[in-house]
């Protein structure tokens, strides 16, 4: 009797024994573009599956979510975006996930509300430039807030995603000084931008953006609209064109023929070159194509 007993308290602790030592499974994770997928990876390490819902090839402005996307989005653990407006369609999303809007947490630029142009055209980005990633001093305030998000979904897990957060930290503040002193001797040189993209890059490694090319992302000046630019590079002494790996090369041709100004293609996401795999990387190697360009 007493080892029938035995017999069946051990087979019903079995289950519980099993259910205890199943590992949980990594925080599901759904990132707006491949920047912060990879600072969420960078932080999460082993507890999360984190994917974009942007290529770095995308416009995030008018991306359109594929039915495969919709269903992770809405079976997410946590949502992380950029904010402001660049993301206009996550408003129509539905998800039960917390939602950690990074725009929050970082120094904006260009918040007036609206923004027009001189010709009175009223821009993309109403509630200031949503490319703040650009500026590497962001990324700390961008890694403390994923990684305060994710200690809430796991607090048992804490330690480890301060580790990762402070070694990432660790590794930007030994980049900062190198990538400040590579741009130093450029410090005040004036440039044309084909997108708004490069606002708080320009402003950390002190260029002068003179003007904006694109009237809005991927539609061309007008002739007027060009022919003023062309006097305003000139009488600026314009030294470069800051363009985008997707830019029009006609009108990067044009602006170099008449403006007086070559033009250096950076890179405003990770992935969208195959030398920009992480966020570092990615500061890293538009610092040196620009460097490269203005010597």
């Amino acid at each position: 009797m007493l080892v029938a007993l035995a017999v069946a308290l051990a087979c019903s602790a079995a289950p519980r024994q099993a259910l205890a030592a199943t590992p949980m499974l990594p925080v599901h994770v759904v990132a707006t573009t491949t920047d912060i997928k990879d600072l969420v990876q960078t932080i999460g390490g082993n507890q999360v599956a984190v994917e974009s819902l942007a290529a770095p090839s995308q416009d995030p402005h008018t991306l359109e979510l594929k039915p495969a996307q919709l269903l992770r989005l809405r079976g997410a653990d946590l949502v992380v975006r950029i904010g402001l407006d660049h993301e206009p369609w996550l408003a129509k999303m539905r998800t039960d996930a917390p939602v950690v809007d990074l725009s929050r947490t970082v120094r904006l630029l260009q918040t007036d509300t609206p923004r027009l142009r001189a010709e009175r055209q009223a821009h993309i980005h109403l509630f200031g430039n949503p490319h703040y990633w650009l500026d590497p001093e962001n990324a700390r305030p961008m890694a403390l807030a994923i990684s305060a998000a994710l200690a809430r979904l796991r607090p048992a897990e804490q330690a480890y995603f301060d580790t990762n957060q402070a070694a990432f930290l660790a590794r930007l503040d030994a980049q900062l000084p190198v990538w400040k002193a590579a741009l130093a001797p450029y410090a005040g040189t004036r440039v044309v931008v084909l997108h708004d993209s490069w606002t708080y890059f320009a402003d950390r490694f002190g260029l002068s953006i003179v003007a904006s090319a694109e009237p809005s992302p991927g539609i061309p000046p007008s002739p007027a609209e060009l022919a003023a630019l062309f006097a305003r590079m000139r009488a600026a002494k314009v030294r470069l064109v800051i363009a985008n790996p997707d830019s029009n090369g006609d009108l990067l041709r044009q602006l170099a023929a008449h403006g007086g100004a070559p033009a250096v293609t950076m890179v405003p996401s990770v992935g969208g070159d195959p030398a920009a795999g992480s966020y570092l990387s990615l500061i890293a190697l538009n610092v040196a194509r620009l460097a490269k360009a203005l010597q």
